[in-house]
């Protein structure tokens, strides 16, 4: 017997570019998973035509008339198309809503979101701006598991990017997404592979690939 794939749920509201990184990990065969949906509050969202082009089931589902969160009615819709999609994990890839309530408790400890900072420094959004704004000398990403707080969740890896000298904040935005599509792949194929466990706020079980900055 074939062991069952693990399957992914992806949310996203933009270009999709952490999505479209780890279906080419995906392809590669570096990430042990497929995705089997990817749902988005915005109907003309790059994320959606990304997947379509790679023949993944892609909806817009929409979020209702609250600017930051989903309607009730509107998460009940989102929760109906994970589960028929059977998916074993929910990831946030530039999802631009915060989720709540009986959506992460379906899913508890199984959304895993990509920030652009070094948690716990700089939630919320433009947290590149704030690094930059507050004369940070190191900047980067977290991958960590999503809960009821704002950027809060267990931590599950994280990569430094260094503020250079004549930084803008889009420039800094653009090399803090190089080290994003690098590594929310890894950490979702550990995920897959079972290799990294949580207790409380501690994780283990991750080792990042050695990188030079």
């Amino acid at each position: 017997m074939t062991k069952p794939s693990f399957r992914i749920g992806v949310l996203g509201s933009g270009k999709g570019s952490n999505f479209v990184a780890l279906a080419e990990g995906i392809r590669a065969g570096t990430v042990p998973a497929e995705v089997a949906v990817v749902l988005s509050d915005v109907e003309s969202a790059g994320i959606l035509q990304h997947a379509r082009d790679r023949g993944v089931p892609a909806r817009f589902i929409s979020p209702g008339k609250f600017r930051t969160k989903l309607e009730p009615d509107a998460e009940v819709a989102y929760l109906a198309a994970l589960r028929e999609a059977r998916v074993d994990l929910v990831v946030l890839a530039g999802f631009m809503r915060i989720l709540k309530g009986d959506f992460l408790r379906t899913f508890e400890g199984r959304v895993v979101n990509i920030h652009p900072s070094l948690l716990p420094a700089f939630p919320g959004l433009e947290a590149w701006r704030q690094a930059l704004d507050y004369g940070a000398k190191v900047a980067g990403c977290t991958v960590h598991l999503v809960d009821q707080g704002i950027d809060t969740g267990p931590i599950l890896a994280q990569r430094a990017v260094p503020v250079l000298d004549g930084d803008t904040a889009a420039t800094l935005h653009e090399r803090v997404q190089v080290a994003e599509r690098e590594l929310f792949p890894q950490v979702i194929a550990a995920l897959a592979r079972g290799e990294i466990r949580v207790q409380g706020r501690i994780t283990g079980g991750f080792r990042q690939p050695e990188r030079q900055l």
